[in-house]
Order: C-alpha cells, then sequence, then structure tokens
C-alpha cells in the first residue's frame, strides 16, 4: 500500500538527492513515483526513503536511490529505448527504468532474488522482461541494446557486453575491486569505443555463474 505519508517521504527523498546533484527532471520523477518501501520487509519499513543502501538477502542490498539516480542519469534514456540491466537485486532500479519509459531487460544471476523480484515487479504494475543467467554473458539472443547498466562492481569492463551494445548507445558500469570508479562507454562504431570517468562508488561484487 502506498499512502500520502509513504509519497511525503519519497518527496523528501528526492529533494535530497537533487540537493547531491541529480539534475535530470525525468529521473527525479520516477525516483518520487517508485514506491521504494514496497521492497522492504515490514519490519524495515522506516529505512525505506532513507538515501542509503540496505540488505536484501543472498548477500546483496537495494542501491542506495542516489547511486540509482546517478547510474540511469548517465543513461539518458529515451521513452522506448530497450535497456539491458545486469543484476535484477531487489528490481528497484529496474522499477526507476520502467517508470522512465524504457523496455527492460533484466538478468539476475541468483534465484532467489530472480523469483523474488519477478514476481514483485508485475504485481506493482511494472512489466520488463526477467532472466536468470549470468549477467558477464548478457543477452546475445536480444542485442542491441540502446543502454546497459551493471548494478555490481565489476573487476574489469565485460567484453562481450561492449559488443551488444548499439551504435552510439552506453553502458554505465561500476569498474574496480575494492571500490569502484563509475565509468560510461559509448560504442562509437563497430569497433570504437570512448569512455568516460565519473568518481567513486562502492558496489557488492560482480559475479560469474548462476546460483540455483
Amino acid at each position: 500500500m502506498d499512502t500520502f505519508r509513504h509519497k511525503g517521504l519519497r518527496n523528501r527523498l528526492v529533494q535530497e538527492i537533487a540537493q547531491k546533484g541529480i539534475t535530470c527532471n525525468k529521473v527525479l520523477r520516477a525516483i518520487g513515483n517508485v514506491p521504494r518501501h514496497m521492497f522492504f520487509e515490514s519490519s524495515f519499513i522506516q529505512f525505506a526513503y532513507q538515501d542509503k543502501a540496505f540488505p536484501i538477502g543472498a548477500g546483496q542490498t537495494i542501491s542506495q536511490p542516489f547511486t540509482v539516480a546517478f547510474q540511469t542519469q548517465l543513461l539518458n534514456i529515451k521513452r522506448g529505448d530497450r535497456i539491458l540491466e545486469v543484476g535484477t537485486g531487489s528490481g528497484y532500479q529496474a522499477a526507476v527504468l520502467v517508470e522512465m519509459g524504457a523496455k527492460v531487460f533484466s538478468i539476475e544471476r541468483q534465484r532467489e532474488l530472480y523469483l523474488k523480484s519477478s514476481k514483485l515487479l508485475p504485481q506493482m504494475g511494472y512489466q520488463l522482461s526477467f532472466f536468470l543467467g549470468d549477467g558477464y554473458k548478457g543477452l546475445p539472443q536480444f542485442a542491441p541494446f540502446d543502454g546497459i547498466i551493471i548494478t555490481a562492481g565489476a573487476p574489469d569492463i565485460p567484453e562481450e557486453l561492449l559488443l551488444q551494445l548499439a551504435i552510439g548507445a552506453s553502458m554505465i558500469i561500476p569498474v574496480g575491486r575494492k571500490t569502484q570508479t563509475m565509468i560510461r562507454v559509448t560504442r562509437v562504431s563497430e569497433t570504437e569505443f570512448s569512455q568516460e570517468d565519473f568518481g567513486k562508488f562502492e558496489f557488492v561484487p560482480m559475479l560469474k555463474g548462476v546460483v540455483k
């Protein structure tokens, strides 16, 4: 249930992340529309609208709202864009992408999280395509994508994913082992890519294989 109190807390969260540097109105509107408390167990709902990451089980976290907004802003999403999300996790980032009008393909390696999010998001009214699989391999059968977003820290940039970008499309990926640098890689041509760095972040590690 989404109450007036929840909406008020979301408005305050939107103001907070705007003050931290999120300037895209479409992103702020999406954060303001997604009921983040519905991704939490009822006993932890008081943490839902703090600008903090929070454990969700299976050694994973629901990302900090600022981080979700920051990565989403870097993607420059247009309505109808086909976006590959690597690491469904709680499903919160995917909901924000759908809220912005993207056609989302989300892949998760942990069956527990895949089952939970693939049930929860449709119940909330968010329609997207869910896949259980290895994020390092992406979804080549659905490529090329208009954008790729990685929600875990990768030790390096996976070449297989770069090749699933459309020409002119970007991948947003945190790269590094203990702390990560947020990187936007843009496919300039069939063989050329450009790279921009956007500061330090901390993510759970991006792992290979599928946990069943």
